[in-house]
C-alpha cells in the first residue's frame, strides 16, 4: 500500500506516539514474583518500620527525601524480597528485588509507567544486577551499563538495588540481635 507524501510525516508520527504509549504496562504481579523467588513457599508478609538511620541512608541513595513510615518485604532464612517504587523521569516504577545471601538474585520491573525508556524491564538489563553486592559506601560493586534513552529508568533501578541490599542487611543483622 502506498501513502501519499502528505498523510506519510503523520502516519510515522502516530507510530511513533504509540509506542512510546505502549511502553507502559505491568508485566507480573508482586504475588506472582514472590512466588517465583520462594520456589511457592511463601513466608508471611513483614513490616520494616523505617527508623531514623534507615531513613537517612535510603534518602542519601534516592538523593531525595523519602516520606514513607514502613515498607513490607518477605524473608525466609538468608532472603528477601524487596518491592518498591521509584520515579523515573515522571512517574514511579515497581520493581521486585530478590535478595539471597546479600547478593542480588533477581530485579524485575513489575509496573512501567513512564513513556519511554522500559527496555530496563528486560532481561539483557535486569541480569546485570545478578550476584550484585553493596560495598561499604553503599554503592554496588557491579557495573551497570546505562541504556540510551532510559538513563533516569536506569539510574531508578540502581538506587532501588542498593536500598534493597541495605535493607536486606539491615533486617537480618537486626535477627540476629
Amino acid at each position: 500500500m502506498k501513502l501519499p507524501l502528505v498523510i506519510l510525516p503523520v502516519f510515522i508520527c502516530c507510530s511513533l506516539m504509540s509506542a512510546a504509549v505502549n511502553a507502559r504496562g505491568t508485566y507480573q504481579t508482586p504475588e506472582e514474583f514472590i512466588g517465583q523467588a520462594f520456589n511457592a513457599d511463601v513466608p508471611k508478609a513483614k513490616v520494616f518500620w523505617i527508623d531514623e538511620t534507615a531513613q537517612q541512608t535510603i534518602e542519601s541513595i534516592l538523593a531525595h527525601s523519602f516520606k514513607k513510615m514502613r515498607l513490607r518485604y518477605w524473608q525466609q532464612a538468608n532472603e528477601s524480597v524487596w518491592i518498591m517504587d521509584e520515579i523515573g523521569k515522571e512517574s514511579p516504577i515497581t520493581v521486585a528485588i530478590h535478595v539471597k545471601d546479600s547478593a542480588i538474585a533477581q530485579t524485575k520491573v513489575l509496573v512501567y509507567r513512564e513513556s519511554r525508556g522500559d527496555e530496563v524491564r528486560h532481561d539483557f538489563f535486569t541480569d546485570q544486577f545478578k550476584s550484585a553486592k553493596l560495598k561499604q559506601d553503599l554503592q554496588l560493586d557491579t557495573h551497570i551499563d546505562g541504556i540510551t534513552g532510559a538513563t533516569l529508568s536506569v539510574r531508578a533501578l540502581t538506587k532501588l538495588s542498593r536500598i534493597a541490599l541495605y535493607l536486606d542487611d539491615y533486617v537480618i543483622n537486626k535477627d540476629k540481635e
